[in-house]
């Protein structure tokens, strides 16, 4: 139980979060890899390696720090928390591990004068207050999966019914359950986690599902990544027939029920989660639908025949932009060549900012749509993104 005077000591210890933070997390991090090999897969290397990930935990420390008396002020943080890890099936018994590895690091990185005794026992308390909010959270997430229609506990087998590619550098890949049975319905703009073997090692990852959900199947679209594990043994290794492990969908970035015009803005692979929110959205109801695509050039742009396909079947619901960075060889002329601008984007979205916005991109490109849109007047709460990877700070 958290004492009144142990959330003094945690909240006294902001301002060194504040400037070091990422230090600590960074080491908490090179502890638990190297000493815990069963928490591993559940952690994406080329995160670490950029530094995203510890800089992703290390806001997520701080603002509980500073939050420790009202927890409520965290907002989205703590279901972002949980669905990232109920897609990772991240169970109870991982909890001790990743609370023994940050007590240590506080000690170890500030040094015993500033960890004293009092300090590791305020933060074993509030981590403890914590991860007990957490384990009950992603329980009752367990078992509501479970007993959904179509749904499961942990991983199950889906075969690859079709492996189709979509770009240069995206492949859809069709999953129907290998055991026969119906599959759980999701809200679009969800993921899945998937358990690959490569090379021997177990890993673990997310896809955004790219197609809306339809009770027997599942659709993913996978960006080969220079250099990414995962990514490369799917394009590479797995084909038609071959079986993938599967977790139930997850994620807060959900298309939500409104009848106000709709906005989709991706850059790059960030086309995978609209597309489900667009085919959603056109099958139900009369909501009109903006969707803008950007890529870098048309031998990657995916999906060009999906887009191409909406348009001519829902003619006064629905337009598309797309735009080029360089657009040599494109078959059909794009509507814009170069990057985005606010003049671009605001002769393209509805004339009045009364509308619903859903971006995913490049951290850059982010920041970039989320100030043009509150320039153009849109309010925070009609506009939401998504990182792909650990949720970062999105100044702009």
């Amino acid at each position: 139980m958290l004492t009144e005077a142990q959330r003094d000591i945690v909240k006294a210890t902001v301002p060194l979060l504040e400037t070091g933070g990422e230090a600590l997390t960074t080491h908490f991090y090179k502890i638990m890899l190297a000493e815990y090999p069963q928490v591993r897969p559940l952690f994406n290397q080329a995160n670490q390696a950029s530094g995203t990930q510890p800089r992703a935990l290390a806001n997520s420390v701080l603002m509980y720090a500073r939050n420790i008396d009202r927890l409520e002020a965290l907002g989205p943080l703590a279901a972002q928390i949980v669905n990232k890890h109920v897609s990772l099936q991240i169970q109870p018994e991982h909890y001790p591990i990743v609370g023994a590895c940050l007590l240590r690091a506080i000690r170890e990185v500030l040094g015993e004068a500033i960890a004293t005794d009092a300090v590791i026992e305020a933060w074993g308390a509030a981590y403890q207050q914590l991860a007990d909010i957490l384990i009950g959270a992603e329980a009752q997430a367990y078992d509501a999966l479970a007993a959904a229609p179509g749904g499961w506990r942990g991983a199950r087998n889906f075969r690859v019914e079709r492996k189709v590619p979509e770009s240069a550098e995206i492949t859809s890949f069709h999953l129907v359950p290998a055991d026969g049975g119906p599959v759980l319905d999701f809200t679009p703009g969800q993921y899945i986690g998937l358990r690959l073997v490569v090379g021997g090692e177990e890993i673990r990852r997310n896809y955004s599902l790219s197609a809306a959900p339809n009770g027997r199947s599942f659709r993913i679209s996978v960006k080969r990544e220079q250099g990414g594990v995962a990514s490369n043994h799917l394009h590479d290794q797995v084909a038609e027939g071959d079986t993938l492990e599967l977790f139930p969908p997850a994620g807060d970035f959900a298309l939500s029920a409104s009848d106000k015009p709709l906005v989709l803005i991706s850059g790059g692979v960030g086309i995978t989660p609209t597309l489900a929110m667009a085919e959603a959205a056109l099958g139900a109801g009369e909501r009109e639908v903006v969707f803008i695509h950007y890529a870098r050039n048309p031998q990657v742009q995916a999906f060009a025949n999906v887009l191409a396909d909406w348009t001519r079947r829902f003619p006064r619901r629905f337009r598309s932009y797309i735009s080029f960075e360089d657009a040599a060889g494109a078959a059909v002329r794009p509507d814009a060549t170069g990057r985005p601008s606010v003049s671009q984007l605001q002769q393209w979205l509805p004339a009045q900012p009364d509308f619903d916005a859903y971006f995913l991109g490049p951290k850059p490109f982010m920041a970039f749509i989320q100030g043009t849109l509150r320039e153009l007047g849109l309010p925070d709460e009609r506009s939401r993104y998504e990182f792909f990877g650990p949720a970062e700070a999105l100044a702009s």
